[in-house]
This record gives structure tokens, sequence and C-alpha cells, in this order.
């Protein structure tokens, strides 16, 4: 049976409160430094994977005597992310959701390959979010519910160069068959008016970051 959810922690900056919204069900995925976060906050991973070359030798046999499984790899010859690689883990599972935390943050170059993963999730027709303090990230190619989770804003960017008939509802700037060019602010700080608002897209991929200062 395919696991609710599959939540991965990886290596950047993961706020402890976070632990708090494991549910028993999850399956859970610790990438190279995320593993040790897990197994310092009382938590074992089903999977620990990456080079672990961010981790000393005595925080590796910690990770390893505290996980169900490792997955380690040469920290030269390999051609993914170890975030990556644990996306590909959690895609594997078929879950219903992928939230990845600790995937934003100074490298700049690595937040950007970690929210291209969205993508590569809704190939695979599964539901994926981005999850720090200040952001929630989610993507889509239809039609998504937004929640309010006490974020300020709803910000709207083209992933793809445009997209097209974007209708917006519960949202304080309403959107009726829009079409929104990437390199455009247009959609930037709009707000939820209701606890829940709907985003419909018909064409294109749209990236909606939840945000607050």
């Amino acid at each position: 049976m395919a696991a609710q959810r599959v939540l991965i922690f990886a290596g950047g900056s993961i706020d402890p409160s976070f632990i708090e919204e494991i549910h028993s069900d999850d399956l859970i995925i610790g990438a190279d430094r995320g593993a040790l976060f897990l197994v310092d906050h009382g938590i074992r991973p089903h999977y620990s994977v990456g080079d672990f070359d961010s981790v000393s030798p005595i925080e590796l046999e910690n990770i390893t005597g505290h996980s169900e499984q490792m997955l380690a790899c040469d920290a030269i010859n390999k051609d993914l992310t170890d975030t990556e690689l644990a996306f590909d883990i959690a895609v594997e599972q078929r879950p219903e959701q992928i939230v990845l935390f600790g995937v934003t943050g100074s490298r700049l170059d690595h937040t950007l390959a970690n929210i291209h993963l969205l993508v590569k999730g809704l190939e695979h027709h599964i539901p994926c979010a981005i999850r720090d303090h200040n952001n929630y990230v989610t993507l889509t190619d239809s039609t998504i519910a937004i929640q309010d989770q006490g974020f300020t804003y709803v910000s709207l960017l083209p992933v793809t160069p445009e997209v097209t008939g974007i209708d917006l509802t519960g949202f304080q700037y309403p959107l009726h068959n829009a079409t929104l060019i990437m390199g455009q602010s247009l959609a930037v700080s709009n707000r939820l008016e209701d606890k829940t608002g709907t985003i419909s897209v018909a064409s294109g991929l749209l990236l909606i970051i939840q945000s607050k200062d």
C-alpha cells in the first residue's frame, strides 16, 4: 500500500517545529544532512540518502544506526543532487503528496533546482509542495485549491513562457481568463479573501508561492 505522504528533509535550514507536522503514516526520507536533522530530533528515517559529504564520520555513524535504510552514493561520481535522489525514491512510492523541507537557502542554484522538482512531481501526477518558515510553494497545470495557512501573500509566477486561461476565486484581486508571461510581476503579492481560494489554468505551468515577511 502506497504511503499517503512522503516527507523529504534535506540539508538546508529547517524549522524544528516542522517535526510536529509528521504523521504516523508518513514515509520519511532524509537527504544528506537532513537525515542528521531527523535523527537528532528523535525521528527514524525510512530512508537516508546521499553522499553525506556534509556530515562527520561520527554523525554518519549516528545516521546509519538510526535509519531503516541507508542509500549512500559517491560524492564525485553522481549525476543528481542528494535532494533529487530522495525525490526519485519518493516518486517510486506513488504517494498522495510529497512535501519537501530544508530545500531552500543561501544556494540559489540548489533552491531553483529543488523548485524544478515540482515539475517532475506534476509529470507523475503527484501533488508536491516546498515548505520553509516563510514560504509554501506548489505548482499547477490545471486547478488547485489554496488553503489559508497563515501566510500573508499569494504570488503566481509562470514556469513556462506563458500561462493562459488563469481564473482566481476567493482572492483580493481576482483574475478571469488572464495570461501571465514569464518576466511579468502582475500576479505578485495577492491575498486570500476566504479560507480557501481556487486557481485554475488552461495551459502552462503556474508556480504558487504563499509567503510572509
